[in-house]
């Protein structure tokens, strides 16, 4: 099940486990909406995929043992992997193929 990170890799902001603003990739990194869509042009910098919207975790238990009470999201704070040139690199290389192209 998906971790639910609490921020932007990128640039530090929250993501509660409720925001519409969390993008991730298949592997879960996690980037605000904004930074994937403008900063990052919809390429994940650590793994060159792309970015779909997080989904959310209910907040009530509508079946037993499902919701955040039973699976709470993440409190760890991850900060992006590689330095600023390398996925400045890997954003050009990539940027402008559609994901399923890459």
């Amino acid at each position: 099940m998906l971790e639910l990170r609490p921020n932007c890799e990128w640039c530090d902001c929250d993501l509660p486990p409720d925001s519409l603003e969390a993008r991730i990739c298949s592997y879960e990194c996690t980037f605000c909406a904004r930074c994937a869509e403008t900063t990052l042009a919809n390429v994940c910098p650590n793994c060159g995929g792309g970015f779909v919207p997080r989904p959310i975790r209910p907040r009530q238990a509508w079946r037993e043992g499902a919701g955040l009470s039973a699976h709470p999201a993440s409190t760890e704070r991850r900060q992006r992997r590689r330095n600023d040139h390398e996925a400045d690199e890997l954003i050009a290389r990539v940027a402008g193929r559609q994901p399923e192209d890459r």
